[in-house]
């Protein structure tokens, strides 16, 4: 019976599955050699850095309150922003039909409108840009045959994981622009927020891939070191999870609900914490439930970091001990810049600074992961 597989499981799995072992010479006789294999991670590499900017354009969004600015899901002619007067005028008296601007904007000025405009236009422009550069490279390396043999499939599920993520950031607007809500809904912000980390996820997990040859990534994987491989693969889920209840914690701006630590308000466990009817709204959008949910596994992920960093000390390889030591040390340091951002009441350049964090922890506990599941040759001397 074949094994569950992570959403980050390792090419190779595909063209080794046979009890004879993998056969790399079919694989490097594929389409695209290692000149291929170095300009798809290339184009990946720009992808990664592009989507990395586009999550932190978002918190900037999100931490400016300008996500609810543009109230209309128009994909294509929405790439014009106003060109006049009127049409900036036109585009005011639709926020101004909004809960957001009813509740809390009301004395929102015409220029005060353009301010938070432009960051929501700037956010969904740059979404355009990446969906832009990924079907360049994509229908580009397919019509030059210069996809290496298996990622075809790979490369389509980035596009394919792009489509979905505009459509749910829509879904995630859409909530605010009714009833009494002032903001997104906090669970459809942690949706749209968790999408963008797999996709970040996969894209590095790819450019480790392609940074070694098939058949050394074959050779590699025969030395894996399974129990760091399934320890590093549950930092990895734990880690996406408190990425989560971070958006969480953003969407209803929790972070500046509780400035104390370690206690919240004076004691452990948040008051109220479950005063919101029916109960399961407290897990969303309870300010003192859902900071303490963060904070609990913030906890929790730095002591399994340090568990899992005391196991890779015991590795025979050198690179692999590196990598969960760095992974561990901004794990520690993404803790103690949370608690800096609790403190401190979450101002704007601390809470974005948080969230670039978490992008470095993420992509550093990707890398050991692969790291044990590929241990890399060393030398060995006497």
């Amino acid at each position: 019976m074949s094994k569950p597989r992570s959403i980050f499981e390792d090419v190779s799995d595909q063209n080794a599955t046979s009890r004879e072992g993998p056969k790399t010479g079919a694989i490097e006789r594929g389409t695209g050699g290692g000149a291929a294999r170095g300009v798809v991670r290339f184009w990946l590499l720009v992808l990664f850095f592009l989507v990395a900017v586009m999550v932190v354009v978002g918190g900037l969004t999100r931490l400016t309150d300008s996500g609810l600015s543009i109230t209309e899901w128009a994909p294509f002619t929405g790439a014009m922003p106003p060109m006049n007067d009127a049409d900036w005028t036109t585009e005011f008296a639709k926020y101004q039909q909004i809960p957001q601007f009813k509740l809390q904007n009301s004395t929102m000025t015409l220029e005060d409108f353009k301010t938070i405009y432009w960051w929501e236009w700037g956010h969904r422009q740059l979404g355009r840009f990446i969906g832009l550069v990924w079907a360049v490279g994509f229908f580009g390396f397919l019509a030059a045959r210069k996809i290496p043999a298996g990622w075809t499939g790979r490369l389509l599920l980035l596009g394919a994981l792009g489509g979905v993520q505009g459509a749910i950031g829509w879904w995630m607007v859409s909530s605010g622009l009714s009833g009494d809500r002032v903001n997104v809904a906090s669970y459809r912000l942690a949706v749209h927020l968790g999408l963008a980390f797999v996709i970040l996820g996969l894209i590095a997990w790819y450019i480790l891939l392609l940074g070694r040859k098939e058949a050394a990534l074959m050779a590699a994987r025969r030395g894996r070191e399974a129990k760091l491989f399934g320890m590093g693969t549950g930092l990895m889920h734990l880690a996406l999870l408190q990425i989560l209840l971070g958006a969480l914690v953003a969407g209803i701006d929790a972070g500046r609900s509780f400035v104390d630590w370690p206690w919240m308000a004076g004691q452990f466990f948040p008051p109220d914490a479950f005063d919101l009817t029916p109960i399961w709204r407290n897990f969303f959008e309870n300010a003192g439930l859902v900071q303490f949910m963060h904070r609990i596994t913030g906890y929790l992920l730095v002591i399994f970091a340090v568990v899992v960093w005391r196991v890779s000390r015991r590795s025979g390889n050198q690179m692999v001990r590196a990598g969960f030591t760095f992974a561990t040390l901004m794990v520690l340091g993404q803790a103690v810049l949370g608690i800096v951002t609790v403190l401190q009441a979450a101002p704007l350049h601390v809470a974005i600074t948080h969230q670039v964090g978490a992008i470095m922890a993420w992509v550093l506990i990707l890398n050991a992961r692969f790291l044990a599941g590929y241990p890399a040759e060393q030398s060995i001397r006497k």
